[in-house]
């Protein structure tokens, strides 16, 4: 799997002056003309529902990391996660994988390595442009080689990536990585992983040099926080 890894990301804050109306001094005003009512200030309108989630917790020999999966913005890949989950086939998988980038930055993998006795068939590559979802740290996505290959393994990253979202604008294949979800407790688990000793020589292409001396194992994976 090659990723470009984009390591500068800009944000912009606006902020609008409020704005203050003033009335005339009482002492102004004519004894033929009332005063003016002040006007209704409008209510907000109100906030969009949250999009559906679900909870699922991984639990670790390191302890436990729960994600929140978005089952309404990212349907297919969050049907799919659970369909692992429900039929305890991610029980006993490990986290094997730490990429680090840079300092506090790279991403752990876990899955069932193309193991045919537990996995189900390909998935159709649900892009970022589709869920609105991006790569920001805490991130849980499926890992791939061409579209619509996803099947079991998946990956969590540490700090922003916005260069795993699709990026139709670019030659190529540009339609990045299935976002599904992040991680709501747990990244200190995520993060040491990151730092864990790699092996040497374990590894194939661009994995050589990041595969974990110990792999993290995941005792269970269930529904729930």
């Amino acid at each position: 799997m090659k990723a470009r890894i984009a390591l500068i990301a800009l944000v912009c804050f606006a902020a609008l002056p409020a704005l203050a109306q003033t009335q005339p001094p009482a002492s102004s005003q004519s004894a033929e003309t009332p005063a003016t009512a002040p006007a209704a200030v409008a209510s907000p309108p109100p906030a969009a529902p949250k999009p559906a989630t679900v909870l699922v917790t991984l639990t670790t020999t390191e302890g436990p990391i729960v994600l929140e999966l978005e089952k309404e913005r990212a349907p297919i890949t969050t049907a799919n996660f659970l369909r692992y989950i429900d039929q305890k086939r991610f029980d006993g998988i490990s986290f094997y994988r730490a990429a680090k980038m840079a300092d506090d930055y790279g991403l752990v993998q876990a899955g069932l390595r193309n193991d045919p006795r537990k996995m189900f068939p390909p998935i159709v590559l649900e892009p970022t442009t589709k869920t609105g979802l991006s790569h920001v740290s805490g991130t849980i996505s499926m890992a791939r080689n061409a579209p619509n290959t996803a099947s079991a393994d998946f990956f969590i990253i540490v700090g922003d990536m916005p260069s795993l979202d699709a990026h139709p604008d670019q030659p190529g294949d540009n339609l990045g990585f299935a976002a599904f979800g992040h991680v709501v407790q747990g990244m200190d688990i995520v993060r040491h992983m990151l730092e864990e000793p790699k092996s040497a020589t374990l590894g194939e292409g661009v994995m050589k040099g990041q595969m974990l001396e110990a792999p993290v194992r995941i005792v269970s994976a269930r529904r729930g926080g």
